[in-house]
């Protein structure tokens, strides 16, 4: 895709990234969520929206954060038209998104919550190397497991484009792993299906096509797109692969139950407590 904002100088790309960032990082510490960013970088920049990403990350990392995979997103062909985009987009995951272990989702960190249920990929092995294919990333998955992400936009009432949630990395939010891990010898992908209930009523429904027609397509363009980013994927890394039906909103005090076959139940219930300030 082709950038159409071009700043005149090397500063006006470096102020606009400063400024995004902090834009975005004042909405998260101040739990309030941000008008769009884009305003500032474009609407198709894509990447500069990286670079913002970056930054943030950064800064998180600094802060004491650890990176432990990545997520992708607009897997959808309905969302990628709804955003004006013909590719995927990528964010990082960090250990302290990872809610698995808890006895509920703390809704008191997210802004504006939707759930989608998803296969996680655990890698094995690096991919780093040239000439990856859909054989080689397979490869290299120790196992799958079923997962719930929980996305969430700094950018008020999801108002946002490409650029507005490449920035806010990829409008991630936490993340929970099942218990059941399956190697790829027991599993295909692709033939997954998905339903996923709210407080038992069926929510959303779906199946591993829906995911790029098939999430190790999506993981290898990830481990392609990571590569040529300079920070390709490294065993042990956790790749949330992108949803398998639609998003589901997830107030305070709901659960959340994703059925997936072969992989099994993935299960969250969100805590009632409300940000207080």
């Amino acid at each position: 895709m082709t950038d159409v904002w071009e700043p005149t100088a090397v500063a006006d790309r470096e102020t606009a990234v400063a400024e995004a960032a902090a834009r975005l990082i004042r909405a998260a510490e101040d739990h309030k969520p941000c008008t769009p960013v884009r305003d500032l970088l474009g609407a198709r920049d894509i990447s500069l929206a990286y670079a913002v990403q970056r930054r943030v990350i950064d800064g998180r990392i600094a802060a004491g954060a650890r990176v432990v995979g990545r997520k992708i997103g607009l897997t959808s062909a309905s969302v990628q038209r709804q955003v004006g985009v013909d590719r995927p987009d990528f964010g990082v995951l960090l250990d302290d998104m990872d809610v698995s272990g808890l006895p509920a989702v703390p809704s008191g960190r997210l802004l504006q919550p939707r759930v989608e249920a998803e296969i996680a990929f655990v890698l094995a092995e690096d991919l780093d190397e040239d000439g990856l294919d859909i054989e080689r990333v397979g490869s290299a998955v120790g196992y799958a497991v079923a997962a719930l992400e929980i996305v969430d936009s700094r950018v008020t009432d999801w108002d946002i484009a490409i650029t507005d949630t490449v920035a806010d990395n990829a409008s991630s939010g936490l993340f929970v792993l099942g218990q059941r891990r399956v190697p790829l010898t027991e599993f295909t992908p692709r033939d997954a299906t998905m339903r996923l209930y709210a407080d038992g009523e069926l929510a959303s429904e779906g199946d591993g096509a829906a995911c790029l027609g098939d999430p190790l397509a999506a993981l290898l363009w990830l481990a392609r797109t990571a590569r040529e980013f300079g920070d390709p994927l490294r065993a042990g890394q956790v790749v949330l692969s992108g949803a398998l039906g639609p998003l589901v909103p997830t107030p305070p005090g709901i659960t959340v139950r994703a059925e997936m076959s072969g992989l099994g139940p993935v299960t969250a219930t969100f805590s009632t407590e409300e940000h207080t300030g």
